[in-house]
């Protein structure tokens, strides 16, 4: 086999939800289209890489120092929305339901991979919340029990700064039938349950 083909394949395979056969698919792709479609493709990954950084104040992904989210007059600098990380923070821009600030955790605790606090942005989430004083944190993390703990330790930190501390509703997908739902999620919708 070429060794530069199997290189190729190897590399696209570290992409995530790409595992082999997707790799050598986008590999022979890449090779039977015209050569400038190719170089135009590596060409605007290292100009991503070399343009985007992260905002330094809510470590979101930027081309400027300050993001554009951080630097917005239009948005409620009264809320501050926790995330694990910048795709969560694009999900809920998506929604176009929330206009407060952000602050991208860059993981969620899990001591058995070796995460701790120190390794996460919370030290500069404190320092943000003591100079900002917002009016609500809402802790939006995934559930997972990484997340869960997460959520429990911020929740922990910060019940005493005089801030209201929310975080999102758990509970039932539009449109799913109640036998196809897993317990934990019928748990929490249960648990969660607004009045009518």
């Amino acid at each position: 086999m070429l060794q530069s083909l199997e290189e190729l394949v190897d590399a696209l395979s570290t992409l995530p939800t790409i595992g082999k056969k997707s790799a050598w698919r986008l590999a022979l792709y890449l090779l039977e289209r015209p050569e400038e479609e190719s170089v135009h493709l590596a060409n605007t990954i290292e100009k991503a890489r070399k343009k985007i950084t992260r905002c330094s104040v809510c470590f979101n992904y930027s081309e400027h120092n300050i993001c554009d989210i951080c630097s917005s007059i239009a948005r409620d600098n009264t809320l501050i929305c926790i995330v694990e990380k910048p795709s969560d923070l694009f999900s809920i821009e998506k929604s176009g339901r929330y206009r407060g600030m952000y602050h991208v955790l860059g993981g969620v605790l899990s001591p058995l991979n070796g995460i701790t606090a120190e390794k996460l942005h919370i030290t500069q989430l404190e320092k943000r919340i003591r100079e900002s004083k917002p009016c609500e944190i809402i802790i939006a993390l995934g559930g997972s029990s990484d997340s869960e703990t997460t959520a429990l330790y911020l929740g922990r930190l910060l019940k005493n700064q005089g801030i209201r501390i929310s975080r999102l509703a758990r509970g039932l997908p539009a449109g799913t039938e109640l036998e196809y739902v897993d317990h934990i999620t019928l748990t929490q919708a249960l648990n969660e349950r607004t009045d009518i």
